[in-house]
């Protein structure tokens, strides 16, 4: 925040302080302090937010609010811990079918479940679960 600050980042600044102000206000909230899982939950959501939020004023045709959408979105994703590559995620949703003993899309809950835990703030949930329904389907 500081570094936004000297540099007169006003943007990126503001980005910072949506996610200070968001984590303050999970802690009031609930009176409690964050663990680092709890704040990784939080800008996920804070990202999903914005990822809706673009495509919306993409299709309202208002290419300004959806560029400062993206760029929201590219500071909030510098806070995520490292993605994991395709082929690591691929790894991971085998290694969970095989520990489940997942056999068909009924189990798709118990695959997830255990994926969750593990590629939470590390991969698109999202796409996970299309790759475990396909994974399972097959």
């Amino acid at each position: 925040m500081k570094s936004a600050m000297r540099a007169k980042d006003s943007a990126r600044l503001s980005a910072i302080r949506l996610i200070l102000a968001a984590i303050k206000q999970k802690e009031v909230d609930e009176r409690v302090e964050l663990s680092d899982a709890d704040v990784v939950g939080i800008l996920e959501k804070m990202i999903k937010q914005r990822r809706e939020s673009i495509a919306q004023f993409e299709k309202a045709a208002r290419n300004d609010l959806a560029d400062a959408e993206k760029f929201e979105l590219g500071v909030l994703s510098g806070y995520l811990p490292q993605q994991l590559s395709d082929s690591q995620v691929q790894e991971e949703i085998a290694k969970a079918i095989s520990e489940t003993g997942a056999s068909g899309v009924k189990d798709m809950g118990k695959v997830m479940a255990a994926l969750k835990s593990r590629l939470a703030g590390r991969a698109d949930m999202g796409k996970v679960s299309a790759l475990v329904k396909a994974r399972l389907s097959g």
